[in-house]
């Protein structure tokens, strides 16, 4: 073998040298090590309070307090005022409040976040779940969860309605409501009835004593006009313990315009249709000491043939006339116009009736070209007949459908 062999000093030399190596690079793996726990764990002065205020504030609740009244679980709740919903330390930003079949309750965060109010009263018998959640300062949101129910009333009220759903009538029509009970509390019946247009146009309520509440426009429906009413009256409190149950839908439609003014003196009806003169009638109206209502009346219902007796208007037994033909009713208090067998010559001529606005028929009613006929044929529902030059007073409003003889700024009041 070739070369100096290795002396045993410088063997040892060797080893010690290995040794000290390998601690070296033990020593320098395990600084690598804490370096990369220390890392990790957000270890050293800077590390530890950054991460001890980034941690904190992330896991710390919301100071934001949700309240809701009523309470989870309260039953025979009030429909109208008991439920408020509230925040404290924090502001709202999102409430549902759902009934039946996910039915949300409208209503609006107000007070700066501090508050929500519902745009409407409740449903009566009814479960609602609420949720409401709030954000604090920072951010952070806090949410609550409620489940109550309404009251079931004792005593409740509808309201019966005309015209009815589905019909067209004529443009002098109003959406006319009387309720079943005395309504104390009209703002809130009143505000439960909405009632909208196609083409759009303001219409307004007015009430009729406290049992009766009619819509209209300022001036008569422009014909093709639909109407549409809802009537949420479910829960709404119309006197002390009395309680709304109707919740409906109704839609009807204006149909042709139709406008006759009977001129007592002349003893003429003109009958104009959509702006044009359709003909002109010879009618009787009411004699001296009947003299019949001035005014714009509205036919509001209409009959082939009828019986009409003077017992049932306060007249006695001066008429009883079983087979009145053609009988359309302008007045509650017994206002029509009529076809007229018995009245001879007085068509055109004179005065005659108990109030009534006559028109020539046949007895039967058989014959279609008798101008009682002809008009009735080309009338409807909802068409208007005015009355001037009477000796008599105007209509009272709520006398039949008689509101158009009010101003806008009375009806509106």
């Amino acid at each position: 073998m070739n070369g100096r062999p290795i002396s045993g000093a410088s063997a040892h030399a060797r080893k010690r040298g290995r040794r000290r190596g390998a601690r070296t690079l033990l020593a320098a793996a395990s600084g690598a090590t804490l370096l990369f726990v220390a890392a990790c764990g957000g270890g050293g002065s800077d590390g530890d309070g950054g991460g001890d205020k980034g941690g904190a504030d992330a896991n710390k609740p919301s100071q934001a307090v949700v309240t809701i009244a009523p309470k989870d679980g309260t039953k025979a709740v009030a429909t109208s005022g008991a439920l408020r919903i509230s925040a404290a330390k924090g502001k709202l930003t999102e409430v549902t409040v759902k009934g039946p079949k996910g039915r949300t309750v409208p209503g609006k965060i107000t007070s700066g976040g501090a508050k929500w109010t519902p745009e409407q009263h409740l449903a009566a018998g009814t479960e609602y779940k609420v949720h409401a959640i709030a954000k604090d300062s920072e951010g952070r949101t806090s949410a609550k969860d409620s489940t109550f129910t309404t009251l079931v009333p004792k005593n409740t009220f509808v309201g019966q309605f005309t015209p009815e759903d589905g019909t067209k009538v004529g443009v002098g029509m109003p959406f006319s409501v009387r309720f079943t009970r005395g309504i104390t509390a009209p703002r809130a019946v009143e505000k439960a009835i909405r009632v909208t247009t196609e083409p759009s146009v303001p219409v307004e309520g007015h009430w009729f004593g406290n049992d009766r509440l009619d819509f209209r426009p300022e001036k008569y429906w422009k014909p093709g006009t639909k109407v549409t009413v809802k009537l949420d009256l479910d829960g709404v409190e119309g006197r002390p313990g009395v309680y709304g149950k109707q919740a409906k839908t109704i839609s009807f439609e204006i149909g042709r315009s139709q406008v006759s003014t009977v001129d007592v003196k002349t003893k003429k009806m003109t009958v104009v249709r959509d702006g044009k003169v359709l003909k002109k009638i010879p009618v009787t109206t009411g004699k001296p000491g009947y003299e019949t209502w001035n005014g714009q009346m509205v036919i509001s219902e209409r009959l082939e043939v009828t019986r009409m007796n003077g017992e049932t208007v306060g007249y006695g037994g001066e008429y009883d006339i079983k087979d009145v033909p053609h009988a359309q009713r302008l007045s509650t208090s017994g206002t029509f116009i009529h076809g007229n067998y018995w009245g001879g010559g007085a068509f055109g001529n004179y005065n005659a009736s108990h109030g009534c606005i006559g028109l020539q028929d046949v007895r039967g009613g058989y014959d279609k070209k008798v101008p009682s006929a002809w008009f009735f044929d080309r009338s409807m529902v909802g068409d208007v007949v005015v009355v001037k030059n009477s000796d008599d007073k105007t209509i009272a409003p709520d006398n039949g459908y008689s509101g158009w003889n009010m101003s806008w700024d009375e009806w509106k009041a």
